[in-house]
């Protein structure tokens, strides 16, 4: 697998973000940023199918769409 470099240009608090990610993840930001691209890989392939993402409330059973610009 060959692999590329690029520069990532991030707010301050998007950098926050993610370093707090990171933290609570265990990850560098290389590995937390490959992730990320896969999830949002994953959830753009299944929504193209027609699919939809939720998430439910384990106490409540209430479930909310998430909505994916």
């Amino acid at each position: 697998m060959n692999k590329r470099t690029m520069t990532l240009n991030l707010t301050d608090r998007e950098m926050q973000v993610l370093d707090e990610l990171c933290e609570k993840k265990g990850l560098n930001k290389t590995a937390l940023m490959r992730q990320a691209l896969r999830l949002y890989q994953a959830v753009d392939i299944r929504m193209e199918q027609g699919e939809r993402l939720l998430f439910e409330n384990e106490t409540t059973k209430v479930k909310s769409e998430l909505v994916v610009l």
